[in-house]
């Protein structure tokens, strides 16, 4: 019943074939809602917070609830720096009490990336902290990343083995066609799951990580634009697609833009339906409840790591 790194999580997820959901929090109802469907069913979680989480929420307040979950639920769970931009960032978070980090320099050629990213592994590895870091760049809008189609690329597998051995990172984010936000597509949803298994082949049992991975249900979507929202073409990663790349090499698949969908359909439905609610516990109250069932989904029908927990 405590705040973990992910070593031991990822170990468990390579070898059962099922990956761990990391939920971007924000504040209290989300953190909340994640905890309570792992709690309920009795699964491994991370929960990840962006450096623009962090400046809206401030750390100190995310840290004690997120302690204050652990301490009511039992649950053993990861907290986790979503895309760090620097070194100072995660040095803050590692001083402040995170168990893992991920540093994001993806958009700095090969060598320094692999240079900065070995400065965190260095620093966070003296307080068993683990450490992600990101090879190749996803499309995509979602807080601080914002990458343009013609900027994204592909992760090269033997690339991919080079970096982990310079950095000594933990866990390794790749490119295979996922993007971040709610308009991850404007055709066919396809994966290069070729790469991801030539990546297994040549790094075996090491955790690779999925960004940009939420489904975008059609339903939530409907929802949203039934009650005067504007997502038309909003579509995310078919499920059956990312429940393949959890049986293999995935072991952590990241999930933001699911809840705040839930969250917004939650709260529109509320404000159109009943006009005269001004009581916040009213609408978080019916989000959090929206977000628990969309994470106890992700759990059972997509990660696979339901009954799972350490």
């Amino acid at each position: 019943m405590a705040i973990v790194n992910t070593k031991e999580m990822f170990k468990k997820a390579y070898q059962g074939g099922y990956a761990i959901g990391a939920f971007n929090i924000n504040n209290m109802e989300i953190i909340q809602a994640v905890v309570d469907a792992a709690a309920a069913l009795k699964s491994p979680v991370i929960l990840q917070v962006s450096s623009s989480a962090l400046a809206y929420a401030r750390a100190g307040y995310l840290l004690a609830m997120v302690e204050a979950a652990v301490k009511e639920t039992g649950v053993d769970l990861a907290l986790h720096l979503d895309h760090g931009p620097d070194f100072e960032t995660c040095k803050m978070c590692v001083d402040c009490g995170f168990s893992s980090v991920m540093i994001d320099a993806s958009s700095l050629p090969f060598e320094q990336n692999a240079e900065l990213t070995a400065k965190v592994v260095e620093y966070a590895h003296k307080y068993d902290v683990t450490v992600e870091a990101e090879l190749g760049r996803l499309a995509g809008v979602e807080d601080e990343v914002n990458v343009s189609s013609e900027h994204a690329f592909y992760t090269d597998p033997a690339d991919a083995v080079k970096f982990v051995e310079l950095s000594g990172c933990d866990s390794l984010a790749i490119a295979i066609g996922t993007s971040h936000g709610a308009y991850k597509f404007s055709g066919k949803a396809e994966l290069r799951m070729d790469i991801l298994r030539e990546i297994q082949k040549l790094m075996p049992e090491y955790p690779i990580v999925l960004h940009g991975a939420s489904s975008v249900d059609p339903k939530v979507i409907e929802t949203i634009n039934a009650y005067g929202g504007n997502m038309k073409s909003a579509a995310g990663v078919p499920e059956h697609i990312l429940r393949e790349a959890a049986s293999l090499a995935v072991c952590k698949i990241n999930m933001d833009t699911d809840i705040r969908l839930a969250m917004t359909a939650a709260i529109r439905k509320i404000f159109a339906e009943k006009p005269d609610v001004f009581d916040p516990r009213k609408y978080l109250g019916a989000a959090r409840k929206d977000i628990q069932a969309t994470v106890e989904h992700k759990i059972k029908n997509v990660l696979g790591s339901d009954n799972r927990a350490l």
